[in-house]
């Protein structure tokens, strides 16, 4: 536990940062979820979904909640899923 002052407001700013981070990553997680299991369904939302995906993967890229690359690999990856025809 921090004494001095400064530090227990970094020690609060960090929490706050922290929970705003762990949303993000899990709303992303969830519409990465949700976007296989209706490609795999072969619903047609699948575009819209993919579109939406990649704008929140965008943004979390933009605010540091995730790196760029890691960013680039999974709009990679949710690509080709949506391109490939499935038998």
């Amino acid at each position: 536990m921090p004494n001095i002052k400064s530090a227990i407001k970094r020690t609060r700013t960090i929490a706050r940062k922290t929970a705003a981070n762990k949303m993000q990553k899990s709303k992303i997680r969830t519409l990465l979820k949700k976007t296989q299991s209706a490609e795999a369904a072969a619903e047609g939302r699948v575009l819209d979904l993919a579109r939406q995906t990649q704008k929140m993967l965008d943004q979390a890229a933009a605010k540091g909640h995730l790196h760029k690359n890691n960013v680039a690999r999974k709009k990679s990856r949710l690509a080709k899923a949506i391109q490939t025809p499935k038998a």
